[in-house]
């Protein structure tokens, strides 16, 4: 066995979640038919699909390397380079920075939670009580991560040609039409552009407003130019609220 698998496995196998195990195999064997690709050793998927915070409430082994921290870290490496590919192959005339600018979208957060519930990757995921109870199912960076485990998994398996065609066939499909939806279009980068190209000052987003609970916390930001208020978001995360101010100041400014 390849010692980097062999090591994944060894860990992971060290933790019995086998109460967890009939319910969430027969699951695993679904997700499994949905993404078209039957693992060799299904260890690799449910240690894609156990969350840090799963194997920390119970075992509390803070000091042991996270399986899923390491095979995102690998999985978001592999899905840039076949991206970095398959564009520079798809997109003959187009020049390195819109290839580059197409490619961030693609492996930015959002691309990847939309296709990550195309194919509702959250209700596989071994989560904590806590973060299961505070939504973490459906939290983008959660759900982000585990799609790129998952590719780091369907590699270790199978080897880079089918973590190519897992791309290829769930990732890449309509990516032209996707990366035009307005929650990947970049208004913050939009409006700094703008600004920049009128010699003024970068715009200024002021958190104003933190509603609700803590774990579902709503945040409020104003978009100010030269002082001037121009835009207000909302969003659960500070990024998305700065990326709906800048949206509104966009339109206000017709740019």
């Amino acid at each position: 066995m390849n010692p980097i698998i062999s090591k994944i496995v060894e860990y992971f196998n060290g933790k019995k979640i086998s109460e967890q195990y009939p319910k969430w195999e027969k699951n695993l064997a679904q997700l499994q038919k949905r993404i078209e690709f039957n693992f060799h050793d299904v260890t690799l998927l449910k240690a894609a699909f156990t969350h840090k915070s799963y194997l920390r409430r119970k075992y509390d082994d803070h000091k042991a390397p996270s399986p899923f921290e390491r095979m995102e870290f690998l999985g978001d490496s592999i899905l840039g380079f076949v991206v970095s590919r398959e564009l520079f192959s798809r997109h003959p005339d187009e020049q390195e920075g819109k290839l580059s600018k197409l490619k961030s979208k693609i492996v930015s957060e959002t691309y990847l939670t939309l296709k990550a519930n195309n194919l509702d990757l959250g209700k596989y995921i071994l989560l904590s009580p806590e973060e299961h109870s505070s939504g973490g199912a459906s939290k983008p960076s959660i759900l982000s991560d585990t799609m790129e485990a998952m590719i780091c998994a369907i590699y270790l398996d199978s080897g880079i040609a089918a973590a190519t065609r897992f791309i290829k066939n769930h990732i890449l499909v309509d990516y032209e039409t996707t990366v035009t939806r307005n929650e990947l279009v970049n208004y913050k980068s939009i409006l700094q552009e703008y600004m920049q190209s009128k010699n003024q000052s970068p715009p200024n987003y002021v958190t104003i407003a933190e509603e609700g609970p803590e774990h579902h916390k709503i945040f409020v930001v104003e978009c100010r130019l030269d002082g001037k208020l121009m835009g207000t978001g909302k969003g659960n995360t500070k990024k998305t609220a700065h990326q709906e101010a800048a949206r509104s100041a966009c339109q206000k400014l017709g740019v």
